[in-house]
């Protein structure tokens, strides 16, 4: 992603946070992956994100650094922002979607929800229906979904000398706790 698409998200959330009603702030959470292989299994968390959530329009995005993904081993950190990621170039990966479901928002309670949208990531957008789950509790929204994603979708190339090391499908978690933004 160029730093132009950078400036214009930025610019792009806070317009919306500015002047809409009904958007939450993510106040914290994290993104995660999960990887499986007869060698090993790969995780890595990223607690750097930033996101929306318009309770109008049902539209949602989210927002993380690529280097802000850690991992147990710091070989591994290296590697995946170095060879896989290619963190240097792109620097971050982006989800904005919307939806589907109308929910009432002024309700406690947890929501099924289907988001459409795109994903953005190693520069590459691809359509995405991604399944999850909202809770409304007391004014606080919190958003959680597991999916996977194709590292061949994204043209993330894994060299055949570590293809046992590596899953080709990771599965992504994303939790999110949102507040309205005042």
């Amino acid at each position: 992603m160029t730093m132009k698409k950078i400036t214009f998200l930025i610019l792009f959330f806070s317009t919306v946070v500015g002047f809409c009603q009904g958007v939450y702030k993510a106040t914290d959470g994290d993104v995660s992956f999960f990887s499986e292989t007869p060698i090993e299994n790969i995780d890595a968390v990223n607690k750097d994100v930033r996101a929306l959530l318009n309770t109008k329009n049902g539209g949602v995005a989210f927002i993380v650094t690529n280097i802000g993904f850690h991992f147990d081993k710091p070989l591994m950190e290296e590697h995946f922002n170095e060879n896989y990621m290619e963190s240097d170039k792109y620097k971050v990966s982006v989800f904005k979607g919307k939806i589907v479901e109308q929910i009432d928002y002024s309700k406690n309670g947890t929501y099924k929800v289907t988001v459409k949208g795109t994903l953005d990531l190693h520069g590459v957008e691809k359509e995405r229906t991604i399944l999850g789950e909202l809770i409304v509790l007391d004014g606080k929204i919190t958003v959680q979904s597991s999916f996977d994603v194709k590292g061949e979708d994204h043209k993330i190339k894994i060299p055949k000398l570590v293809i046992k090391n590596i899953a080709e499908t990771v599965q992504v978690t994303v939790n999110l706790n949102f507040e309205l933004k005042k």
